[in-house]
């Protein structure tokens, strides 16, 4: 109650974005742990180049921030009166 929309969907937004970075901090140091077994199931590339790391935590991040977005903009749209009401 008295939070503009704006304000609800950028912390909806953070938050979903935070736990996507957790998640792919955890990922990378999991990769990095099991690099060893990776190599010998890639070729072409090593396990931890940069340049696929880099897109993939960009893309993940992303995909992540229009998960979170969505939602969030469907919740700003319903009037809290209307929602109160009904309980």
């Amino acid at each position: 109650m008295g939070a503009s929309r704006r304000d609800l969907e950028a912390m909806f937004v953070r938050h979903g974005v935070m736990l996507a970075i957790a998640g792919v901090a955890c990922g990378l140091a999991g990769a990095a742990t099991r690099a060893r077994l990776m190599a010998s199931l890639l070729f072409g590339t090593s396990p931890l180049d940069p340049a696929i790391v880099a897109l993939v935590s960009i893309r993940l991040a992303s995909i992540a921030a229009l998960a979170a977005y969505v939602p969030a903009r469907r919740a700003t749209l319903v009037d809290p009166s209307l929602t109160l009401r009904g309980e």
